[in-house]
């Protein structure tokens, strides 16, 4: 048997882990001295109502590295190999960490994926390694067939407010200042290392969504993987941008709307929307 492990970054929810058999390891969510655990003690809606209300700019950090060399561990002693699907290493830490962990286990039938990417990208690739797993793919050929996938996996988000690209020092205070008044909405984009860049802006949502769109006709979605619409913290936003798709030739459906974490929530904020897939 193989066992699938992956991270809150990966943006499953509860219900959806327990399905296809995945174990989660939350990350650590900080909003000053008050620390939780995503999806355990905070949910999304928790975590953005809560973003909102104290106008803090929230944290996150990686669990507790007991908690994924247990999951090894118990691996270990059942005789199962374990894949470990982080988020990206250009993100976090969390591969790098995992990395030690597993050589201190010392066993290798466990393994560590660097997904290079967050949200739905990384959930695609966890997903792709649940349905080889249940195909009776060994661990071996299911970390080779998601490290040759990863490179396909499209995402762009439009940011609606630059308010936490500035509390997070990624933009000048002048250029928030300036950014709002036009309306500016920031385009951002997860690259094939696993990097966030911003290729583009946009002068309002509307826009935003245009150029989103015209990605997703750029460089077409594989039909044999879904194409999944984000949101923080306003659903109503993801289902404009899923209408504004189907016009575009690209049907949603809706189990493929999904919420964006703390992860990421936590740099862009609330309205934001985006879409991820896998490119032909």
């Amino acid at each position: 048997m193989v066992r699938i492990i992956t991270d809150s970054a990966a943006d499953f929810e509860p219900n959806e882990l327990e399905q296809m058999q995945i174990s989660c390891i939350p990350l650590k969510v900080l909003f000053g001295t008050e620390e939780y655990e995503e999806n355990i003690d905070l949910s999304k809606p928790q975590f953005y109502d809560k973003m909102m209300e104290t106008g803090a700019m929230p944290k996150t950090s990686q669990a507790a590295p007991q908690v994924l060399a247990d999951l090894f561990a118990e691996a270990k002693a059942a005789g199962d190999e374990a894949i470990y699907f982080t988020l990206s290493s250009a993100l976090s830490g969390t591969w790098q960490s995992a990395m030690f962990i597993r050589e201190d286990v010392g066993y290798e039938g466990a393994y560590v994926v660097d997904t290079r990417n967050a949200t739905g990208g990384q959930r695609m690739l966890v997903e792709h390694a649940v349905k080889l797993r249940d195909e009776g793919k060994s661990a071996a050929e299911i970390v080779a067939a998601v490290e040759e996938l990863r490179g396909r996996i499209v995402l762009y988000a439009c940011i609606n407010t630059l308010e936490y690209l500035y509390k997070g020092g990624r933009i000048s205070h002048l250029s928030y200042t300036l950014g709002t008044l036009a309306q500016i909405k920031p385009i951002i984009h997860v690259d094939h290392h696993g990097r966030v860049d911003i290729p583009a802006k946009a002068m309002g949502m509307r826009k935003g969504m245009d150029h989103l769109c015209k990605q997703a006709d750029a460089k077409k979605p594989d039909p044999d993987f879904p194409l999944y619409v984000m949101y923080t913290d306003d659903r109503s936003v993801a289902e404009t941008l899923a209408v504004r798709l189907a016009e575009h030739g690209h049907a949603i459906h809706e189990k493929h709307i999904i919420q964006v974490g703390a992860a990421i929530g936590s740099h862009i904020g609330p309205k934001a929307c985006g879409l991820v897939y896998v490119g032909k």
